[in-house]
């Protein structure tokens, strides 16, 4: 199960840099000199956190794969992130209702995300069931 929290760390290493690429992706530096001052700076700076939260989790995950795995706090920390994948997918048809192929692969993304995070905890309990 190692290897699936690793993958989960991948998962997050690609998700910052397709956010360190939302300035030159969406034309921030002109889109957002549309928005007040407050809220341009809103939106770059929840995109830095987002980026700093990606880089955390994927670091956690690289470097402490076994104890994310064997432990209660890891397990409730995968079930946060797997949480936090869950809500963005819930968030796509709220905020993003544009019938999208674009929008739609990013949903599908996003429920690997929320499963991703989840099989290890599963597979702990799955484990812990047949002994």
């Amino acid at each position: 199960m190692t290897f699936i929290i690793y993958l989960c760390g991948f998962y997050c290493l690609v998700f910052a840099v397709f956010h360190i690429g939302f300035w030159k992706r969406f034309n921030w530096d002109k889109d957002l000199k549309k928005l007040l001052f407050a809220n341009r700076g809103i939106m770059q700076i929840l995109n830095v956190q987002i980026i700093y939260y990606f880089l955390a989790v994927a670091f956690l995950c690289f470097a402490f794969p076994y104890e994310l795995q064997d432990t209660k706090l890891g397990n409730a920390f995968l079930l946060s992130c797997s949480l936090f994948w869950l809500i963005r997918t819930v968030q796509q048809f709220i905020f993003l209702k544009a019938n999208s192929k674009l929008i739609h692969i990013l949903t599908v993304i996003f429920i690997i995300g929320t499963i991703l995070f989840a099989l290890p905890v599963f597979q702990n309990v799955i484990d812990k069931q047949s002994n």
